[in-house]
């Protein structure tokens, strides 16, 4: 019985070191990093989950595409059907924080007057999803921005990108499905191939 007792302690604490060393090491942000970065090349088309008649994406083909994972910076197009003006730029800041910024175009290649905002994560946060409060470049930009909070969640079947202004009932949420390649759109605009 004694032995029983003994092999069944030792199955219990290899089984506890496994899950340890199967456990992510490490901050959130790398996690996140490192799940975006498997889907490098690949499309995938969404639908926003709270549009109204009255919204600019209401009706359209939604596409993002992970066009380039370098070190230190991913882009994300997000096409809106033949509007293909809107790229999302993380980056990597301070070794373990990521930084949102939306890169938009005109069909010239030219960038829009509204340009370069979003905002630096203020923590590490986690492997599942990451928060960007609205920085002082977007606050100086669009003044009414300045209560912006932007996050993308990420998982094994999909990618949200959700916009929250404070003080503003009307959320936005572009979800993902990462279970079903489709073609990629055509280089967004202001883009080399």
């Amino acid at each position: 019985m004694k032995n029983l007792l003994i092999l069944f302690l030792m199955l219990i604490s290899l089984h506890v070191q496994a899950q340890r060393t199967a456990a992510p090491e490490g901050p959130g942000s790398l996690a996140f990093w490192e799940n975006l970065s498997k889907h490098c090349g690949k499309s995938f088309e969404g639908e926003m989950l709270n549009a109204s008649e009255n919204d600019q994406f209401y009706g359209k083909k939604l596409v993002m595409h992970v066009r380039t994972c370098e070190d230190g910076k991913i882009t994300v197009p997000f096409h809106v059907g033949d509007d293909h003006s809107r790229t999302w730029v993380l980056t990597m800041e301070e070794g373990n924080l990521i930084k949102l910024k939306h890169d938009h175009r005109h069909e010239d290649g030219t960038e829009d007057r509204v340009t370069q905002y979003g905002g630096l994560s203020s923590n590490t946060g986690m492997a599942k999803v990451q928060f960007f409060p609205a920085d002082q470049e977007t606050t100086d930009l669009i003044p009414y921005a300045a209560t912006n909070i932007w996050w993308i969640t990420l998982d094994d079947t999909s990618f949200t990108y959700n916009l929250r202004r404070i003080n503003n009932n009307s959320p936005i949420t572009v979800k993902f499905d990462l279970t079903k390649e489709v073609e990629t759109p055509p280089t967004p605009w202001g883009w080399e191939d």
